[in-house]
């Protein structure tokens, strides 16, 4: 079954340690995506409940706010815990890692648009990725950088508003 197999590719990494809130955030995470996968809207309805439930719960216990609606590549990783809010309008690609403090959103309200993250991205603790801009692929982006436009592939984004750097040229 695929949402077992996605818990076990999780846990694998986190280094099959249960107890990493950004795993127990991402059982979660598993368990609403599965829930669309139940085609008669009666029988979702207390799956629905469940999953609305676990989700505060997980929010509560761990300062992570990541909906069932982000879609989200293989590998995706939440390094440390609390403070973490995803919009459920971004996108992550394969081998992400977020770490503590990250917002990951909306700039505007009115602009209902979040950030699509390519693959291989690092995200530093406490850094703001905001608006409808694309991360590109093997980025970094510094502790408490502010990222307002898009990055390109092979770049680091540092500061506020975040500088972009070619990796290549440093």
């Amino acid at each position: 079954m695929k949402p077992f197999r996605n818990i076990r590719d999780d846990l694998a990494v986190y280094q099959g340690d249960w107890g990493c809130q950004g795993f127990w955030a991402m059982v979660v995470y598993r368990f609403g995506r599965w829930r669309y996968t139940i085609p008669n809207s009666m029988l979702r309805k207390p799956f629905s409940m469940l999953y609305r439930l676990l989700y505060k719960v997980v929010q509560v216990l761990t300062g992570i706010e990541l909906p069932c609606e982000v879609p989200l590549g293989r590998n995706f990783r939440i390094d440390h815990f609390g403070g973490i809010i995803i919009s459920g309008y971004a996108s992550f690609g394969d081998n992400c890692i977020i770490r503590n403090g990250v917002t990951i959103g909306l700039k505007n309200v009115e602009e209902k648009a979040a950030p699509k993250i390519g693959n291989n991205v690092n995200i530093g603790a406490g850094a703001k990725v905001l608006g409808d801009i694309t991360i590109g692929d093997n980025v970094d982006i510094g502790a408490n950088a502010v990222v307002i436009t898009s990055v390109p592939d092979n770049s680091i984004a540092v500061g506020i508003p975040a500088r972009i750097i070619q990796k290549n040229n440093r």
